[in-house]
């Protein structure tokens, strides 16, 4: 009798509630907004990314408010979720009802509500790690009413390209993720190689990244690289077979809570000998993300090439120099000699 009641009021219907954005009854085929009781919950967050380092903390702002302007009425909910980048089912991250909230998985103890006002529904991040970057909903609840607004926040760091010991193109989807963990780095997303291009990354090799397309950036058009008559760009295999196809990879690194350091003997090093010396000063072999870290963010300089955690051996150039490579600065590799004595760098937490 409820139902009939309700199908005979003209009014939207949903599932046995009212909601504002569901129906219209014009019969025109135009969603037509109705309001709750006439008001209207508004949430906003930021148009613009949000910026931090990896370590840091940071506030990813959401506010709200009635049109027009009334108190709630209700104990406001406010949720925050993380969105992933292959549009699988997005990851809780804090829930709050009044005063009381709480953090889910590795968002525990780091993640909390910010409110210096009764409008504010702010998240703060406290030791950001690499894997917080992304997009993220901000969603409030207030009765039957029911809004979210999105917003980015992205790490400041650098993108590599990588290609494991055994040689170009020969990383299907799940391992590319496992080597750039590796090597103190998660695989890039798109919009983190887009930023790296858009600084001067020129690579001619296709890449996995997180959401499981290949691409790969060309500041340089040039024929084994797509063409020269295309326009400089990310070049796109789109999705590919995560478990059958193979490409190399693009990871991505931020700031270090540490400092790389190269240390040399008279005679230099094998491998394992350079794992030694590393231990003996305190410190771990040092793995590539950490050298790419530690060019990009602390100038590193060094033009002489030492071992790494993961057998290649590479040396970081900030200002270029005779004898030291081509005349840009980088990161350079002498690749994965399987004989040979060179130094090492050092990788040390503060």
């Amino acid at each position: 009798a409820a139902l009939l009641r309700l199908a005979s009021s003209y009014h939207p219907f949903y599932n046995g509630f009212y909601y504002n954005h569901i129906m219209n009854d014009n019969g025109n085929g135009h969603e037509k907004e109705v309001d709750f009781n006439g008001v209207r919950l508004v949430v906003e967050t930021s148009k613009d990314p949000i910026y931090s380092f990896s370590g840091s903390n940071v506030t990813l702002p959401c506010h709200f408010h009635h049109e027009p302007d009334s108190e709630a009425k209700h104990k406001i909910r406010i949720k925050w979720s993380k969105l992933r980048d292959d549009y699988t089912k997005e990851q809780d991250v804090l829930v709050a009802i009044g005063k009381k909230y709480m953090a889910f998985g590795d968002f525990q103890g780091r993640a909390h509500l910010h409110r210096t006002g009764q409008r504010e529904a702010s998240l703060l991040i406290s030791d950001v790690r690499l894997q917080d970057d992304g997009k993220y909903r901000c969603e409030v609840i207030d009765g039957l009413e029911d809004e979210s607004d999105e917003v980015d926040l992205r790490l400041r760091g650098i993108v590599f390209p990588y290609q494991p010991p055994r040689g170009q193109y020969s990383l299907n989807f799940h391992e590319a993720e496992r080597v750039c963990q590796e090597q103190g780095a998660l695989i890039a997303t798109f919009h983190q190689l887009f930023q790296a291009w858009s600084e001067g990354l020129d690579w001619c090799n296709a890449g996995w990244l997180a959401d499981g397309t290949v691409q790969y950036p060309i500041r340089l058009p040039r024929k084994p690289c797509g063409g020269v008559h295309l326009a400089p760009g990310i070049r796109s295999y789109g999705p590919r077979h995560r478990h059958l196809h193979h490409f190399d990879v693009f990871c991505f690194s931020s700031t270090l809570r540490g400092d790389v350091f190269y240390l040399e003997h008279p005679t230099r090093m094998t491998l394992e000998e350079a794992k030694q010396a590393c231990q003996d000063a305190g410190a771990e072999i040092a793995k590539v993300g950490h050298l790419y870290s530690a060019w990009k963010f602390h100038g590193l300089d060094r033009c002489d090439a030492g071992w790494l955690a993961d057998g290649s051996v590479r040396y970081p150039i900030a200002k270029p120099r005779a004898n030291c490579g081509p005349a840009e600065p980088g990161v350079r590799s002498f690749g994965f000699p399987s004989k040979g004595r060179f130094g090492v760098f050092c990788y040390k937490e503060r």
